[in-house]
């Protein structure tokens, strides 16, 4: 090697070459590459010391640190015990030495550098690592270098990563237990003292708006009055030095805190220093004294004092998420609430100088998050251990976070905050169906705090009384399927859904007031329209009404969908009790959506078309979505009343048609004909009333959609109506007998229904395709595909319907049905019209395979497989892309419906199924990257094992009855064998869906039917499993699955535990390689012979751990090095 200076200035201008602009790729890999040969070298490290102590260029000192790095981490084990002393001593002097002018990053590396050491040797060989950093700490000159490094500890050696054996990584932790009560009382001596240093500065505080706060504490938060006069010092005024020292000092804790159990260390007088600092984030005094003296400077320490308190609130957030709370510690717990609540009230009180919302704006924006972290911590995890403490003021408690919440000054907050009373809402909830016989006495005490809460919420979406800010959010781009208006919409209205749950009767005479309000404005538009040459016309023109039309119908809108929402509320065994509050809800709805249909609302000219119309067509629409959340009060009040006097509820249903015919046409936009057809097949399937057919309006929807001459609504409103219709036919009456379902007459109707539906469909033939065809392909496509999309909607929603209506159903499909068949054939190799085929067939064999009869059904799978060859299988995956996978998936999935079926019927097609999937469609898919298909073919491999054990092993009798002395007799032995072998091959693929997927099926087939004991099993492929499983663990591929797949190691090593432990282990430890005999040895020592689950899994993952570790001890040793 050249000399040191030499070696210096050259590594100096390679890298400035490196980090030049104008160096190019090409070079930049020479140099790097060139770099990385220096690090390898034995002894580059004395250069690598040189150069930190003689050069001032940042890259190169980096880069001597990652050298240091990669040694300790990497090549340590073979490092000299001379030179590793050297390295010991040398590298903390240099940090001493040069700590306050090295830049801050390098001087972290350096820190971090010298914890790996420690992380190593510390305590054998590096005895006084851990004194030193005490020592630092405690010298005032060097408390922020101690600091740092105890912080790199905490991280580095409390939760190490891979490159440690576990027994060491146990003893790391041990050890830095054995000195958490030291260093625990470290931090609380540095952070007393520097207040303590500084308050008595400000012993004479100016007059200020907090000096006068103890006298109106609320009154039994804080117990004793010392500890209240403590939190209403002014808070000091801290220079930078302390500053910087209390803020690496809250971050030390904040780490401790993550991982060191709750006990006596953490002491009463740590817990109220942290809160001293909690403060510094709600003084608002200090930040206007920043800004106020003007300099730069000063408003850098009005923004380090904010952070002091969202370091402060980090280490209470880390406290709070601590579920497991012991005794002891519960009374520190409740004195940490009283104090942080102690804040709460700080931060929302209101005086003249400030709204309460004008001083959350001002703080700190991570401090409220931090703070609203904490108010859900409390709510979620420990408001069941504290509300039963007499001296904690819950009530209270609400009032301050009621206040807190509604003067949040950005959405995600009051989001945020909207969270917090929804896990309070839901814990009441639960409180109460606990303890029903203290229902009142629970109500009554939150009572109030919940109408409250109530009104707020509902004013908050109303634009009448919050408009600025409403009109912030946005309701255009889609976020997660929803805008951010209609996000904030459904938040509160779960709000409000959750206090009717508890409070029906307060919720419902709060909603319906306001919501009559807003329908008075909106069915008083009538008298204001005008008829123009062109049609109707609203006749609101200034420009003030037009903006508060706007913002009242967006209330309406808003309003709807909550009286919605609560429908649920008013059903079941409160029907009685809350019929009339219904009543009047579902009357006002019908008659609104009727106005709207009657006036044609969605087609009247406005003053600003662009603004009115779509708020017109909302609230139209939200009428009829409001309507249809009350179809099942509907049918509920059709079953109480079918015998008496039924005329209120024919005349809702019938005005209800009314409101809806009008909208069922091809003029009417989108989002409000949908509407119409849900309210539709809300009342044709749900509530079902016997006369729905013969109300006029009802007939006028037939007749519109079985006329050819009409023209076809959208895709997704044509479905919709035509499964309106085919259940009004189909579905049974509720309320009546069997004889009087009338299904002669409605089978005839259904028929015919089906049959125009499907006119042009039954008129195709297989020559369509052929290119010679009188009908273009196009055409054909639409025709196949509108036909199709209908007929497998009606067959879908009868799937689960008594048996009358699906043989009705298919009665009148059988036509269409035999015609796909025919069709299937040509269209093979369009893979769209395929695949919507085997979609409808899927559907068919999911819902009506019964009534399809065992001869067709037949048909129908042997046509399937005599079309699927290996060619055509091929062409599918390989070269049709996503549609073309899609068609062989969803045959795959028909056949899943046909080997789950019971019974003998289709047990002759085992064969050929088991042929398909294992020599056809396996070899295409087995080696391809992509999961397509794969998912689908181990699900049928797996159905056909679980519903066809039987298959593969004969139970007899007499085998059941000497259970262990015979095994069961096992045929189809190579098919059998060949399925085991492509579930073990999928667990060597990268796809950890699958991989999860085939685990579960696996552990499944075992629980159900004892796979792992079988004969063939346990002879010939367990250990062959095992080995697979482990391989997986060491290789990480699939770490997010280690749990279960320890599982499965556990569920298949215990069929035959001495087998494991005295052959498998051993002989797995010899196949690994990078191991020596010896540390084989320790890793077969380290594997107790325990066989329960906990401790069995804990040995597998020490193994594959050490296992990892040893292997990387062995690279870093120097090549040639002889280990005894």
């Amino acid at each position: 090697m050249a000399s040191e200076e030499a070696s210096l200035r050259a590594l100096e201008s390679l890298m400035t070459e490196f980090f030049h602009d104008c160096t190019t790729n090409e070079r930049k890999r020479e140099i790097e590459e060139l770099l990385n040969n220096f690090a390898q070298q034995i002894g580059a490290w004395r250069f690598c010391l040189y150069f930190l102590s003689s050069t001032r260029n940042d890259y190169v000192m980096m880069y001597s640190l990652t050298v240091f790095e990669n040694l300790i981490n990497k090549m340590w084990l073979g490092v000299p015990s001379q030179d590793k002393m050297e390295i010991r001593s040398c590298l903390p002097k240099l940090l001493l030495a040069h700590h306050k002018t090295l830049p801050y990053f390098i001087r972290n590396k350096l820190c971090k550098v010298i914890v790996d050491i420690g992380r190593q040797d510390w305590p054998m060989f590096y005895h006084d690592f851990f004194t030193n950093i005490l020592q630092l700490i405690q010298s005032p000159v060097t408390t922020p270098l101690g600091l740092i490094m105890l912080k790199t500890t905490s991280e580095e050696l409390a939760c190490p990563r891979e490159d440690l054996s576990v027994a060491r990584k146990e003893e790391l932790r041990k050890l830095l237990l054995d000195q958490v009560q030291t260093v625990l009382g470290l931090l609380t001596g540095i952070l007393e003292t520097v207040w303590d240093k500084h308050s008595v500065t400000a012993a004479t505080p100016p007059p200020s708006p907090t000096s006068g706060e103890s006298g109106d504490l609320l009154s039994n938060l804080l117990q004793s009055p010392s500890s209240a006069k403590l939190l209403n010092q002014p808070i000091p005024i801290l220079d930078v030095e302390s500053e910087y020292i209390c803020s690496l000092a809250l971050e030390c804790l904040a780490h401790l805190f993550s991982w060191i159990p709750l006990s006596a260390s953490i002491t009463p007088s740590l817990l109220t220093t942290i809160f001293h600092f909690a403060r510094f984030g709600c003084d608002i005094r200090a930040r206007k004294m920043a800004s106020v003296n003007g300099s730069s400077q000063n408003c850098v320490l009005g923004q380090e004092r904010g952070r002091l308190g969202v370091l402060a609130m980090s280490c209470i957030n880390e406290l709070m998420s601590k579920n497991c709370v012991p005794m002891e510690f519960e009374e520190y717990l409740l004195r940490m609430f009283q104090q942080t609540f102690y804040l709460l009230q700080k931060i929302t009180k209101d005086n003249n100088a400030h709204t309460v919302k004008s001083r959350l704006e001002e703080l700190d924006e991570s401090y409220i998050e931090k703070f609203t972290d904490f108010l859900r911590l409390f709510v979620s995890v420990h408001l069941r251990r504290i509300e039963s403490y007499s001296q904690f003021p819950v009530v209270e408690f609400l009032t301050l976070l009621f206040k807190y919440t509604f003067h949040q000054p950005t959405h995600e907050g009051y989001f945020s905050c909207l969270d917090i009373w929804t896990l309070f809402l839901d814990y009441l909830t639960s409180k109460i169906k606990s303890r029903l016989g203290d229902k009142e006495a629970v109500l009554n005490r939150y009572e109030d705090a919940l109408v409250l809460l109530l009104t707020e919420v509902l004013n908050r979406i109303q634009f009448r009384y919050n408009q600025a800010q409403l009109e912030e959010l946005d309701d255009e781009t889609l976020d997660d399927d929803q805008t951010e208006w209609q996000r904030y919409l459904r938040q509160s209205l779960e709000v409000v859904a959750k206090v009717m749950e508890l409070l029906p009767t307060h919720a419902f005479s709060t909603l319906f007031p306001v919501l009559q309000d807003n329908l008075e404005v909106y069915l008083g538009l009538q008298q204001f329209i005008v008829t123009s040459g062109s049609g109707h016309r609203l006749n609101i023109t200034a420009e003030n009404d037009c903006r508060r039309l706007h913002c009242s119908l967006r209330d309406l809108s808003s309003l709807l969908q909550a009286v919605g929402r609560l429908a649920e509320y008013f059903i079941g065994d409160v029907f009685a009790a809350r019929f009339s509050d219904a009543l009047t809800v579902v009357e006002r709805l019908v008659k609104v959506t009727l106005y709207g249909s009657q006036i044609k609302l969605y087609n009247i000219e406005t003053a600003v078309p662009s603004v009115l119309k779509p708020d017109l067509i909302d609230v139209h629409a939200q009428s009829l979505a409001a309507l249809q959340a009350y179809s099942h009060w509907l049918a509920q009040y059709y079953s109480e009343v079918h015998r008496q006097n039924t005329q209120q509820f024919v005349s809702l249903v019938s005005t209800t048609m009314d409101a809806i015919t009008p909208l069922i046409s091809t003029k009417v936009q989108d989002k409000l004909l949908l509407s119409a057809c849900h309210l539709l097949v809300s009342l044709a399937t749900t509530v079902r009333p016997v006369f729905l057919i013969s109300i006029p309006a009802v007939q006028k929807v037939f007749n519109r959609i079985t006329d050819a001459s009409a023209q076809r609504l959208v895709d997704k409103a044509q479905v919709l109506v035509c499964r309106a219709l085919s259940n009004i036919l189909l579905l049974p009456w509720p309320n009546l007998p069997e004889n009087e379902q009338q299904w002669p007459m409605r089978s005839i109707n259904h028929a015919s229904l089906i049959s125009a539906l499907s006119r042009d469909y039954r008129n195709l033939k297989p020559s369509a395709v052929a290119p010679h065809r009188k009908v273009p392909l196009d055409d054909t496509k639409v025709i196949i595909h509108q036909t199709l999309s209908v007929l497998e909607d009606i067959v879908e929603n009868i799937s689960g319907e008594s048996t009358k209506s699906r043989q009705i159903c298919y009665q009148s499909l059988q036509e269409s049905v035999q015609v796909s068949l025919a069709l299937f054939p040509a269209f093979i190799h369009q893979s769209d019209v395929t695949d919507e085929m085997l979609s409808f067939f899927l559907t068919l064999f999911r819902g009506l395979r019964v009534q399809m009869g065992v001869p067709f059904t037949e048909q129908i799978i042997q046509t399937f497989l005599n079309m699927f060859t290996r060619e055509q299988l091929a062409e599918s995956i390989l070269h049709e892309g996503s549609t073309g996978c899609r068609v062989v998936e969803k045959f795959l999935k028909i056949l899943q419906v046909v080997v789950q079926e019971p019974g003998q019927v289709f047990k002759p097609f085992l064969p050929s199924i088991i042929s398909l999937c294992m020599e056809q469609v396996y070899p295409i898919i087995a080696e391809r990257p992509s999961p397509d298909v794969k998912a689908e073919l181990f699900e049928l491999l797996f159905r056909m094992l679980h519903h066809n054990w039987r298959y593969f092993f004969k139970s007899t009798v007499l085998a059941s009855v000497q259970r262990g002395i015979a095994e069961e007799q096992m045929e189809n032995e190579p098919q059998f064998s060949a399925i085991m072998q492509a579930f073990g091959q999928s667990f060597l693929q990268p796809d950890i869906h699958l991989f999860k997927q085939n685990l579960f099926y696996l552990e499944t087939l075992n629980t159900k039917q004892k796979l792992y004991h079988k004969k063939i099993f346990r002879t010939t492929m367990l250990f062959q499993f095992v080995n697979v499983l482990l391989q997986v663990l060491v290789h990480k591929s699939h770490d997010l699955l280690q749990e279960e797949i320890g599982i499965a190691i556990y569920n298949m090593a215990s069929v035959d535990f001495d087998g494991f432990f005295a052959a498998f282990l051993p002989e797995f430890l010899t196949s690994c390689d990078g191991v020596d005999a010896n540390q084989k040895n320790v890793l077969g020592r380290n594997f107790k012979m325990d066989r329960d689950l906990p401790s069995f899994t804990q040995n597998v993952h020490r193994l594959v751990n050490d296992l990892r570790y040893y292997r990387l001890c062995n690279d870093s040793l120097p090549p040639g090095t002889v280990k005894l």
